[in-house]
């Protein structure tokens, strides 16, 4: 039976200690600006969240809500007052946004030193470079996460299932960072399967609910599920994890895996930003 990497836990002390750093502050406490567009249920539940978690560490947090029909200007608009704005030191466009909206447009709009989601140009061109400001949350959770469980990613074999910015493309500059052998798989990927059974280390981030079976995992295997699906009233990952833990060394659970680390990740960005403006 596989042990589970107990995302939940690592992020509680994480933010415990961050709770710490910030009552010793003698000043203006780090801020956190949250633009939400529209009503997409899961977002407001993740927004609340971090809102939440912000106030209880002695944050600052605002979280400007939009109407759906919100249009690109007002958005930037905002963002402009926010990037000016000296009691705010992070700034995450909460996603995804409505369809009628370019979301890199929006995305670049956000101060480089504010982006504390790791998704401004300036930020993912440092982190290809090796040289990172500020890393995408998710894939900084990830990699904090195998450290805590002592697992070593050098010389092993990475396969991360899903390309996207905000997950597989970072987490694979991740990986090689640390001397990993990497591959991106994604939907048009051949022999998925195959190339998953490879895997040392397996990255589930596809979006699509119980998609990693048994079959594709390697007995043995360190398997990290990035998945948030609904399903029969139930929040499940992109990995079958009740096939799956029989075969593997370690694995996350949904929920309390990678969640908690996300909303961790981006408190602790915030207060970076928050240090770096004290510089």
């Amino acid at each position: 039976m596989a042990t589970l990497l107990d995302g939940k836990k690592l992020s509680q002390k994480i933010i415990s200690q961050l709770k710490e750093d910030i009552q010793k502050l003698k000043k203006l406490p780090p801020g956190l600006a949250v633009i939400l567009v529209g009503d997409n249920p899961a977002s407001k539940i993740y927004v609340s969240k971090k809102e939440k978690t912000a106030k209880e560490l002695g944050m600052y947090s605002e979280v400007h809500r939009l109407p759906r029909a919100a249009s690109e200007k007002e958005i930037l608009s905002l963002i402009q007052f926010l990037n000016e704005s000296p009691k705010i030191h992070g700034i995450l466009v909460q996603m995804p946004l409505p369809p009628h909206i370019q979301t890199q447009f929006i995305l670049n709009a956000v101060s480089p030193h504010k982006d504390v989601d790791g998704f401004h140009p300036f930020n993912l061109g440092r982190l290809m470079m090796g040289d990172p400001l500020f890393i995408p949350c998710t894939p900084q959770g990830i990699m904090e996460l195998l450290k805590e469980y002592h697992i070593d990613v050098a010389g092993k074999k990475a396969v991360v299932v899903g390309r996207s910015l905000i997950v597989g493309k970072p987490m694979a500059h991740l990986l090689l960072s640390q001397n990993a052998t990497v591959t991106i798989c994604h939907s048009k990927t051949k022999n998925l399967e195959e190339e998953c059974q490879t895997a040392d280390i397996l990255i589930a981030a596809i979006g699509q609910p119980h998609f990693i079976k048994n079959s594709f995992v390697k007995k043995g295997a360190v398997v990290v599920d990035v998945g948030m699906n609904r399903l029969k009233d139930k929040i499940v990952g992109d990995v079958d994890f009740d096939t799956v833990q029989e075969k593997v060394s370690y694995i996350t659970p949904v929920p309390g895996g990678i969640g908690p680390m996300t909303i961790a990740m981006l408190l602790k960005n915030t207060y970076k930003a928050f240090l770096n403006t004290a510089l």
